[in-house]
């Protein structure tokens, strides 16, 4: 019955004059969306909406409802109905027939609300919602009007084309990916680094990622659980660079050198550089972690402190205030839930002190790593040359 979507947006709408770039941008999302899916489209801009038209003769009306709806920026979309200027007798008995088919019981409360954008057309918005009121009321009379709390709101807009809508489905909100710049996703195989990333980019960033693999004590299951990751998160952020780095040398020297209790925060200042160096190849402005404080040792706010000195680039924690069960509705909510609880160890489980720090002192840190002076930087830039950059998309 659709063969048109009018796309709703948010926060785009009060961008002033920039107003544009960030429709055009969200246009390209969509777009890139809708391309694995069956049938083709034409995104257009006309009249400060947007529209997404089919124009195969068939289509997948389920799979497109579920590609806008990961498009960040899409506040909303609207199954509609376009149709020419005919007269209101028409446009009443067009509404009905669509209601009809829609609503089998014709026994909902409604409530029309008609926007008039091109003043020349013969009633004001006021009386064709009187008189559509009416139209319907006649035709089912087992309805009835509510104009607070509606089953059923009637949309009608006239412009070039007559708008006619009924049902609003939500989007993901946010803004367009790719509005507010590139980050890197230190990307494990846990639960919350992809949920991390799913936030920063429904902010407009677009994201890569660098995960660290130890082989031999992590497996290819695990490193295919962390790109199957990416591929979820890449629906809604889109095509995501990961690199892979292989952490096994560089782990196992801190392991023989350091202080076992300080193992964690060792290791993970050395992520952090790592993280930082494929950061400023790929044109990246920060980093992104999926760390909460107080979740376990390495994010206590002592932790924390001291992961961050290593690092010249801003961190974002997008999920620093918030407990595990709400981590775990975002992750379910996105679909990577399943994926993230597979028994597969990452490489930063394999290594964990039975008793780690949580309070580390930099000054004792610094001088602890001082002890890997020999060797770290061979091994740092060895993990650096030898790493694989895999590009992800969903």
């Amino acid at each position: 019955m659709y063969r048109s979507f009018l796309i709703k947006y948010g926060e785009i709408g009060v961008k002033g004059k920039n107003r544009y770039i960030f429709e055009n941008l969200l246009i390209d999302q969509i777009r890139f969306s809708l391309r694995p899916v069956e049938g083709t489209f034409d995104v257009r801009k006309e009249q400060g909406r947007i529209y997404v038209d089919v124009t195969s003769e068939t289509y997948d009306y389920e799979d497109t409802v579920e590609a806008l709806g990961r498009v960040f920026g899409v506040v909303a979309f609207c199954p509609l109905l376009q149709v020419e200027d005919e007269g209101f007798d028409r446009l009443a008995e067009t509404v009905i027939a669509q209601l009809a088919e829609a609503y089998p019981a014709k026994n909902f409360s409604f409530k029309v609300n008609a926007r008039r954008a091109r003043k020349d057309y013969p009633k004001d918005s006021m009386t064709i919602n009187a008189d559509m009121g009416e139209k319907i009321l006649e035709a089912f009379p087992d309805c009835r009007v509510d104009v607070h709390h509606p089953q059923v709101l009637v949309c009608i807009e006239i412009r070039s084309l007559i708008n006619i809508y009924w049902e609003e489905i939500p989007g993901p909100g946010g803004m367009p990916v790719g509005s507010n710049g590139r980050a890197m996703l230190l990307l494990s195989g846990g639960i919350d680094s992809p949920v991390a990333g799913y936030m920063v980019s429904k902010r407009g960033v677009a994201i890569d990622a660098t995960y660290f693999h130890a082989p031999p004590y992590t497996s290819e299951r695990a490193k295919q659980k962390v790109v199957d990751l990416a591929r979820l998160v890449a629906r809604y952020s889109g095509p995501i660079r990961l690199h892979v780095v292989n952490f096994t040398d560089i782990q196992l020297y801190i392991y023989e050198k350091c202080p076992h209790e300080e193992l964690t925060i060792i290791m993970r200042r050395y992520m952090m550089k790592l993280a930082e160096h494929f950061a400023q190849e790929d044109g990246c402005m920060g980093l992104i972690t999926g760390e909460s404080i107080g979740q376990v040792a390495s994010q206590t706010m002592q932790s924390l402190y001291v992961t961050n000195e290593v690092c010249t680039m801003p961190v974002y924690r997008p999920l620093i205030g918030f407990d595990k069960q709400e981590i775990v509705d975002v992750s379910e909510k996105i679909e990577t839930y399943e994926t993230s609880i597979l028994p597969y160890e990452d490489c930063c489980t394999i290594f964990v002190a039975k008793h780690p720090v949580t309070k580390p002192n930099l000054e004792h840190i610094k001088k602890s790593e001082q002890k890997l002076a020999e060797k770290i930087e061979e091994l740092v830039q060895t993990a650096i040359d030898t790493a694989e950059t895999i590009r992800v998309e969903a």
